[in-house]
């Protein structure tokens, strides 16, 4: 931009008479610079899941319980029908009938005892066991064409390169 009163543009003009030194103007000229930013695809992923399977050895104990059932016979008279116990982790369940006499009397016919008995065993099983991976793979996009700059086609193979 030029100062007031002067001319910025056209050629060199003088000012006033012959007698003096001719002024010479000079247009001034001024860059600016714009900075712009824009986005270049540089690639593209791929992911996919893949499920693969595997054998596992299972090694664990297992429990289980089994009943032994045993009949004692008993052959003895009672006054009332006696109730389900448990002695010594048996559970004891009286069967009785009634048996005719001259007088009706309950007759403990035999118990039936009935144990708990508790067994461990190793096991061993295979097992088909299945599991998840991620596959990436980069997928290159097309060359940004020649308007780009320097500085963004640089920086492009930089982030092909790393990939």
């Amino acid at each position: 931009m030029g100062s007031p009163g002067r001319d910025s543009g056209g050629p060199a003009m003088h000012s006033g008479t012959d007698d003096q030194t001719p002024e010479t103007i000079i247009p001034l000229a001024e860059e600016e610079v714009a900075v712009s930013k824009q986005v270049v695809e540089t690639g593209r992923v791929q992911v996919a899941r893949v499920t693969h399977e595997r054998e596992q050895l299972i090694d664990e104990m297992l429990a289980h319980e089994t009943a032994e059932v045993s009949r004692v016979r008993v052959g003895q008279q009672v006054e009332a029908m006696p109730a389900v116990c448990e002695e010594d982790g048996v559970i004891i369940i009286p069967i009785v009938e009634e048996v005719l006499v001259v007088e009706r009397r309950l007759f403990l016919k035999e118990e039936v005892r009935i144990r708990r008995v508790r067994a461990m065993e190793k096991h061993q099983e295979s097992v088909r066991l299945r599991y998840q991976e991620a596959e990436v793979r980069r997928v290159p996009v097309e060359k940004p064409d020649a308007a780009t700059t320097p500085q963004s086609a640089a920086s492009t193979d930089k982030s092909n390169q790393e990939g």
